[in-house]
């Protein structure tokens, strides 16, 4: 079974090996489009050739116009110099491109000016401009790139933008936890015909060149520099590279990481390229599978909507998938812990348990004292699905490639220029590539006997989530919470995560179980649900949730509605926001400032759980019984935009 894989692969897999490969594609500056990730995907197409994996550069239009499903496809850039200068009240250097080439903001248009400089608090917001006078001027600012942009460039007529920000990461980074780091930062064009330029200093330099503006604004001055950025934006071409490793079968399993992103750029994500094709040099040692194996590097998200839109014939052929994103952190330097991401609940199968269960064979790497057991050297944990990479499109239910996702996270280094070789372990890189080579490999090759071992191991995970679920229900019915209106009550959490599971095992077709097994497994869970602890819980834990409430006008209102989505895969609305009216692009923006880092999660979700039949209402509350979030409001105005974009299709029923 997976032992034997895994203990094969264990020893094949280099640490070392992968890591010289991240530290080749760290050479490169990797900007999705540009000929610097061109070279970096002929380096990689190369590496797979040179193992014997049958591999071949695939070649989309990056030309502004053409979109795969909702995704339009960038123009190519490149950019030849770039420099900003203070040149009054002194002359001294503030970014260089030579240096660094996250010292601009990627996708920065051309420039040659003398301006002065305005400090924004964060641009955000309108109330910040009065009275400012921006006209060819370049802002200061910290704040959203995009909500600055709309602001200060398109409507108070900026030249450009200098960014001195840093992302917070709770308990691992601040804005001066490495202050002396640049974040990376893109402009991502849309169907806006006003492109502009932007660079990027530290927090420290930032700090200081904003005392210094106001040092000599009280002064009766003005701080100067002289901004030159040498770019062009053409027609040209992205590259996904696909490396192969053929089956008995026209079935695939797939593993994807996204080769894109500025140098160096090592753990984000070289770290998952360099694994990926360490994981196929193995796989290609051993016997020929029952299934194909597919290993894609692609410019992250666009990438993924190109090759899945020129290749819809394979989509309903792919058995699932593995995500490798930001696989080989120094978890000491760095802050890390080795994460296996979920699927959503929208797409449930029996990836997750696969996955976990051949990563917990890792946690006894380390021998006890006595030799009775073992623990693992490193830190991990599972957690629920986010979004946020390339497992997000595959994982829509639209689509329908379950594919969990492989990350150490969080990471003190992420986005920076000090993401950089030496903060790679090739120690961890080995134990995620054990992880994502055994799960393929045991996918490629499972038939009636493994879907029965990984039946049973699904509904085991079932049993241990249910009881779980049913003392964290007693502990809350026992404590002065158990009256919150806003509680989830047991009941519904239970037959929510009854369904999806009874439909995940569904999936266990696909690896030639047969249905009269499957029933069998869909009573068990049943019948143990319906009985034991659990039936207790449901007399103990159901305080104040037995009783219907009204609903209100509102909820009557939102019940009426049932969208429909217009487009396969999540919907990517970048490029269609310069088409909406002011109303709704400062809707938009309030939305999100409100929601924060939950707008995204709970839009997906939205979408996800949209199939033309269910309403606004109960979407909202699947969503709630996932996340244990509210978002009935927020998917209401959030999907209102979407219609006028013609991005979804409201029915009022």
């Amino acid at each position: 079974m997976f032992k034997d894989i895994l203990k094969t692969i264990q020893g094949e897999f280099s640490g070392e090996a992968a890591k010289r490969y991240v530290g080749g594609i760290t050479r490169f500056h990797r900007i999705q489009a540009s000929p610097g990730y061109r070279e970096a995907a002929r380096y990689c197409t190369q590496l797979l050739k040179d193992y014997q994996i049958d591999t071949e550069l695939l070649i989309f239009p990056a030309d502004g116009k053409t979109f795969y499903w909702s995704c339009l496809m960038p123009q190519e850039w490149d950019v030849d110099e770039a420099s900003l200068w203070l040149i009054s009240p002194e002359r001294k250097k503030l970014a260089d491109y030579f240096e660094s080439k996250l010292s601009i903001i990627q996708r920065s248009g051309s420039c040659d000016v003398e301006t002065d400089v305005v400090v924004l608090e964060d641009g955000e917001e309108k109330s910040e401009y009065k009275g400012l006078n921006l006209r060819r001027k370049i802002v200061l600012t910290s704040g959203d790139l995009r909500r600055v942009y709309e602001l200060a460039v398109v409507k108070y007529g900026a030249a450009g933008i200098i960014f001195d920000g840093m992302r917070e990461i709770p308990n691992v980074r601040s804005r001066f936890t490495i202050s002396d780091a640049l974040q990376y930062t893109s402009f991502w064009w849309g169907e806006e015909t006003k492109k502009c330029f932007g660079f990027v200093l530290s927090p420290t330099q930032g700090e200081r060149l904003c005392k210094l503006i106001k040092n000599e604004n009280r002064k009766g001055k003005k701080v100067k520099v002289h901004a030159v950025v040498k770019s062009r934006f053409y027609d040209g071409s992205i590259e996904v590279v696909s490396g192969f490793i053929k089956g008995k079968t026209d079935e695939e399993v797939l593993l994807v990481a996204h080769l894109c992103h500025p140098q160096p750029s090592a753990n984000d994500n070289a770290s998952g390229c360099g694994t990926l094709i360490e994981v196929a040099r193995t796989l290609k040692k051993l016997p020929p599978p029952k299934r194909g194996i597919r290993f894609l590097l692609i410019p992250e998200m666009t990438g993924t909507y190109a090759y899945l839109a020129n290749n819809e014939d394979k989509i309903p052929k792919t058995v699932a998938g593995c995500n490798l994103d930001m696989v080989g952190e120094n978890q000491e330097l760095c802050g890390s812990s080795f994460l296996i991401e979920e699927t959503p609940f929208a797409l449930p199968s029996f990836t997750n348990e696969l996955i976990s269960r051949i990563r917990d064979e890792l946690t006894s790497e380390q021998p006890s004292y006595t030799g009775a057991g073992g623990y693992g050297l490193f830190k991990y944990a599972v957690s629920p699905f986010s979004g946020g990479s390339d497992h997000y499109i595959l994982s829509d239910p639209s689509v329908g490639i379950p594919t969990p996702m492989l990350i150490q996270w969080p990471d003190m280094f992420y986005h920076t220029s000090l993401d950089t070789l030496e903060k790679v372990d090739p120690k961890m890189i080995k134990r995620v590539g054990a992880v994502a080579a055994t799960y393929i490999y045991f996918l490629a090759n499972a038939g009636e006997d493994e879907a029965r071992w990984l039946g049973y191991e699904v509904i085991s995970r079932y049993k241990r989530k249910v009881l779980k679920l049913s003392q964290d229900a007693l502990t809350e019915s026992m404590s002065s919470a158990k009256k919150n209106k806003s509680q989830i009550p047991f009941k519904l959490r239970l037959e929510f995560i009854l369904e999806r599971t009874k439909i995940g095992l569904d999936s266990l077709l696909k690896l030639g179980t047969k249905k009269d097994f499957i029933e069998k497994l869909k009573e068990e869970i049943t019948h143990f649900t319906d009985s034991g602890i659990t039936s207790g819980v449901h007399l103990e834990a159901t305080s104040g949730t037995g009783k219907s409430r009204k609903l209100t006008t509102y909820e009557k209102r939102v019940k009426r509605i049932v969208p429909e989505r217009s487009y396969r895969g999540p919907i990517n609305l970048r490029p269609y926001i310069g088409r909406l009216n002011e109303k709704d692009r400062e809707k938009l923006h309030r939305l999100r400032k409100e929601y924060k880092e939950k707008f995204s999660l709970l839009t997906t979700l939205g979408e996800y759980w949209t199939d033309g039949q269910r309403s606004l209402f109960e979407i909202a509350n699947l969503i709630q019984l996932e996340t244990g979030e509210e978002a009935t409001r927020l998917l209401a105005e959030y999907f209102d935009i979407l219609s006028k974009l013609s991005l979804m299709k409201m029915v009022t029923n």
